[in-house]
């Protein structure tokens, strides 16, 4: 007779039914250790080859609390005899432990996630590649089914015992390849907001971990971890950010260092040198400009560059990055057929020229400060640096001009690299006014009209302008320049609204330097017989409301300043006649007047003592002084009110 089962008794004898099986759940389910040692080593294979419901049934059967037992014999922490005999406890639970967590719902298990202290320690310790690499699928594993077990690894020391000595891995290892794996779970996964400090020092640790990585490793690895890297450290607002700046050791950031100069030294794709770049404008926002220039005390393993030879590879590799980009932008906006690659490939480039701005944008800062001998980072950098980066700086923003001027020649005014254009150009002008400006002369109207993409008014375009706006004015040429297009009506109503939505996150600085430019242009045309024309009129009424409920003395003094300057310009008839004009706001600008000159002084503020002077010699408070005094009366509403308050 034929002995093979039939189809129904074959299919019976399932893995969760068959006589096997059984043997182990009882094994597993005995009172003695030796009964769960004898059921785990049956229970190893069958998780192998088991169904989900048979390794859930196995896992229960055993527990967590036996399983946590056993790694910690292994370890070393229970006492159990005979040395080999750790070393076969230790094989025994890793091996169970992922045939067990090969399965989400099991891997989930608050049982199973609460081991991972433990199995970083056997990372930490052991010897024997082959435990290693079952570890770290284990632990993988683990990250993957859950977020709890996720965020786990931040608990304190589990990330020091995994990746502090992972570059000691042999090249192309399987370890090394799981190790990595397993971070970059771990950094895509994990949720930095609202973490504990505790977890927070674990998400430090893993950065320090993958700077040495960046550091010392030349090979793909070194690729991974920048990306890593950038990964964790480009999000914006970040709580680990601080966490990053608390860090004692110094020893991280220069490896960081030691990466981004190997990166961009060497001939590697030019993604991978925007990659670095990125990385650069990362450590310069979480810890200041003066990381790209502070001198460093390193290992003597450390093969650092000078920090005037680092600053220039950063700036230079950035310069050009921003020529390839712009040159790439044009073609493909002006030139090249539409399609939706084309619209993609417009997106990207767009996001990594807003990366290189921004670098750059710092760049610039340090560089103001290292010339204006602030800080330490005078200290460090040599003035003929200086000089090299204030000449490369130049050339990059005439060919952001330059691309401007092809947007404009196109009607093109509309788009977020445009305002990231407008940007850097404004930024660079700050700190020197003067330069390029034929290009500005010609091209300031139009950078004027610039719009963010799902912008619908050139507000910011104005504001980057601000700064360098309120020193050219300083001079007849700059406020002949805003005069030839109307630029002041628009920088007048740049002020307005930023008067309108003080509160609502408004620099206050920048309404400073609004008021700074009006100020410049209302003093040095006083001969080129100005109108007075609406604008004036909503900034009178906005002048008042800012200074309603203020207290600051630059405030009042300068609005009331700006006030002065502008009545100069009108009568009250002229005032009160017009639609847009509240009757009562002439009281108001009298008591601002008033107040303006109860105002004490700073004796070193030589900006608010010519304020007060324009006030004195303003037309309203002469009259007001001519007939109160010989008169006592006077017919102009503003001096009245002037002499009630005064």
């Amino acid at each position: 007779m034929d002995s093979t089962p039939a189809p129904a008794a074959a299919a019976a004898e399932t893995p969760t039914t068959a006589p096997a099986f059984e043997d182990c759940l009882r094994l597993l389910r005995g009172e003695r250790d030796e009964q769960k040692l004898a059921g785990l080593l049956v229970a190893a294979n069958l998780c192998r080859a088991g169904d989900a419901a048979s390794v859930v049934e196995v896992y229960r059967a055993v527990g967590p609390r036996f399983l946590r037992r056993l790694l910690n014999t292994g370890l070393g922490k229970v006492e159990s005899g005979k040395e080999e005999d750790r070393e076969a406890y230790l094989r025994l639970s890793v091996t169970v432990l992922s045939g067990l967590a090969r399965f989400p719902e099991v891997a989930a298990d608050e049982g199973v996630v609460s081991t991972v202290p433990l199995i970083a320690e056997i990372v930490s310790k052991s010897s024997d590649l082959a435990i290693t690499e079952e570890c770290f699928e284990l632990l993988s594993l683990i990250a993957i089914a859950s977020d709890g077990g996720a965020h786990t690894f931040c608990e304190p020391g589990v990330m020091d015992m995994l990746f502090l000595q992972i570059s000691n891995f042999p090249d192309g290892s399987r370890c090394l390849e799981l190790a990595i794996h397993l971070m970059q779970l771990l950094v895509h996964k994990i949720r930095i907001d609202n973490m504990t400090v505790e977890k927070l020092q674990g998400m430090t640790s893993m950065v320090t971990s993958l700077a040495r990585l960046f550091a010392v490793l030349h090979t793909t690895v070194k690729f991974e971890a920048l990306h890593m890297l950038t990964a964790l450290l480009s999000q914006k607002e970040s709580p680990l950010h601080d966490a990053l700046r608390s860090v004692p050791s110094m020893i991280w950031k220069c490896q960081i260092r030691v990466g981004i100069t190997a990166v961009l030294q060497n001939r590697v794709v030019s993604s991978e040198k925007l990659q670095a770049l990125l990385l650069a404008e990362c450590m310069m926002s979480i810890l200041g400009e003066n990381w790209l220039s502070e001198e460093y005390k390193v290992p003597d393993d450390q093969n650092m560059m000078p920090v005037d030879k680092f600053v220039l590879l950063v700036l230079e590799s950035a310069r050009i990055e921003v020529s390839v980009l712009l040159n790439e932008l044009a073609y493909l906006k002006y030139e090249s057929s539409k399609n939706s690659q084309r619209d993609d490939a417009i997106s990207q480039k767009e996001r990594n020229l807003a990366i290189l701005f921004s670098l750059i944008e710092r760049i610039i800062k340090m560089i103001s400060n290292a010339s204006s001998g602030e800080g330490a980072v005078c200290q460090t950098i040599r003035e003929s640096t200086i000089m090299k980066a204030i000449t490369g700086l130049n050339e990059t923003v005439g060919l952001v001009l330059d691309f401007l001027q092809d947007a404009k020649d196109h009607g093109q005014r509309k788009g977020d690299d445009l305002l990231a254009a407008v940007r850097i150009v404004g930024s660079y002008l700050a700190e020197a006014p003067y330069a390029c400006k034929e290009k500005i002369r010609h091209l300031l109207e139009f950078i004027f009209s610039v719009e963010g993409q799902d912008e619908s008014s050139s507000f910011h375009s104005i504001c980057f302008m601000l700064p360098m706006l309120s020193q050219i004015t300083m001079e007849a040429d700059g406020c002949r320049i805003l005069a030839s297009f109307g630029g002041y009506k628009m920088v007048i109503d740049c002020l307005i609204k930023m008067i309108e939505q003080n509160g609502m996150m408004i620099d206050t600085g920048n309404m400073f330097l609004a008021c700074d430019t009006i100020i410049n242009f209302l003093s040095n045309m006083k001969n080129a017989h100005i109108q007075m024309g609406s604008c004036f009129v909503g900034l009178l009424e906005a002048l008042v409301s800012w200074t309603g409920t203020a207290d600051d003395s630059s405030v009042i003094i300068t609005a009331s300043c700006l006030c002065t300057l502008v009545l100069d310009l009108t009568t009250e008839e002229f005032l009160l006649s017009s639609s847009d004009f509240d009757s009562k706001t002439l009281e108001k600008l009298s008591k601002l007047i008033a107040r303006s000159l109860h105002q004490g002084i700073p004796d070193d503020d030589i900006e608010q003592s010519n304020q007060k002077q324009i006030i004195l010699s303003g037309k309203y408070y002469t009259l007001f002084n001519i007939n109160w005094k010989k008169e006592k009366k006077s017919s102009h509403l503003i001096c009245y009110r002037l002499q009630e308050v005064v």
